[in-house]
């Protein structure tokens, strides 16, 4: 593995903007209608998976101390992404909406590829915006997020996702043996509440009101109430309804990834409410070059839960004996996570497998199925 890959030079940085592609795909799509209407799905899932295949792994390591200056080209198209995500998904409903040579089905198709973008590239960018501490990076990454109605999704990633990521309290840890469409009910319906809680405490440490100014679930709040009305005046309900389907494919992505980076991986259980610190064994690492491309490296999972505050080009990737990994990259392994049979018959061995080398003298595992770690009371 090499220690030091080459890093700042545009050159280097331009195969992460392979999420361009999609914007002309949808323009096709929506312009001639027809079979071109599924060109996106088969760009971000297909296509990618494909070259996966043919250019397989990338294990190099970029120099992690590379100053942020030379990583310029790289954060660009993660600060430009939101008017482009913004005008093509608005630009769309005025589009369908004002037209008449697209049949209810192919308009149906092309918003599911619109959420594709919104998910497969504008959730991933906004996750990594929403780590920056910089005020405009988060805002960009807010306003990202409340393009597919998930604003919440920020306060549940930082504040429960990361600090308590393999244990029971972290909703979006799946389970040993917890198919994923059990696994999307139980998201939906649990992380909104968490959020909430999650906020709630922070406040409660300043001793501040759960409903201050501060509590950004106003500004969550009114970021998609704004969406909602801009989506309705241009496309009226109609244009509504094209707008939620695209956020709702986006937040089906997301969980189907969320899904697949932590599933049946665990932290050991130290007692009194109290877990190990979080290791690249707690998170599935894959290397796979194009999918990392499109990615902006959300595979190198396993180090940005150990370091969470390196961007994305810095990330690390792992080799087999120190992190678990992933035999295809993300596109390939959320479409089989949709086939529950399937996933487990390729994924289980792998956490079984896991559980041997890294906790071999746990022999019951039934305990870290359990809330061993709840929500104090009365919050």
């Amino acid at each position: 593995m090499t220690d030091k890959a080459p890093v700042g030079a545009l050159k280097n940085a331009l195969p992460f903007w392979l999420s361009l592609g999609m914007i002309p795909l949808a323009i096709l799509g929506a312009t001639v209608g027809g079979w071109t209407v599924i060109l996106l799905p088969i760009y971000g899932w297909l296509s990618v998976t494909v070259l996966d295949a043919i250019l397989g792994l990338n294990e190099e390591n970029p120099d992690p101390e590379t100053p942020e200056t030379d990583l310029f080209w790289y954060r660009f198209i993660t600060m430009i992404w939101f008017p482009i995500q913004f005008v093509t998904i608005f630009g769309m409903i005025w589009w369908v909406t004002h037209t008449s040579h697209l049949g209810a089905l192919e308009t149906i198709v092309l918003f599911f590829g619109v959420g594709v973008i919104s998910g497969t590239v504008g959730i991933v960018y906004s996750h990594e915006l929403l780590h920056q501490r910089n005020r405009l990076e988060r805002w960009l990454g807010d306003l990202l997020l409340s393009t597919v109605l998930y604003s919440h999704f920020r306060t549940e990633h930082l504040l429960v996702h990361h600090p308590h990521v393999g244990t029971p309290r972290d909703g979006v840890t799946a389970h040993y043996n917890e198919g994923f469409h059990r696994f999307f009910w139980r998201v939906l319906t649990t992380g909104l509440p968490s959020a909430w809680r999650a906020e709630k405490l922070m406040l409660a440490r300043r001793d501040l009101p759960v409903w201050h100014l501060s509590n950004p679930f106003w500004r969550y709040g009114a970021l998609q109430l704004a969406m909602i009305g801009l989506a309705l005046w241009i496309g009226g309900l109609v244009g509504l309804a094209l707008f939620v389907w695209q956020a709702f494919i986006a937040v089906w992505q997301l969980e189907l990834t969320n899904y697949v980076e932590h599933y049946g991986l665990t932290r050991r259980y130290l007692g009194e409410a109290k877990y190990e610190h979080v290791k690249p064994h707690h998170s599935w690492n894959a290397a796979h070059k194009a999918s990392n491309w499109l990615l902006i490296n959300l595979q190198r999972h396993s180090d940005h839960h150990y370091k969470p505050q390196r961007r994305f080009p810095l990330l690390q990737t792992y080799s087999e004996d120190e992190a678990p990994q992933l035999p295809f990259g993300y596109p390939a392994m959320t479409s089989l996570a949709m086939i529950p049979p399937l996933w487990r018959r390729r994924m289980n061995p792998r956490v079984r497998a896991w559980r041997r080398t890294y906790y071999p003298d746990i022999e019951d595992w039934t305990p870290y199925k359990e809330a061993t770690n709840p929500w104090p009371a009365g919050t």
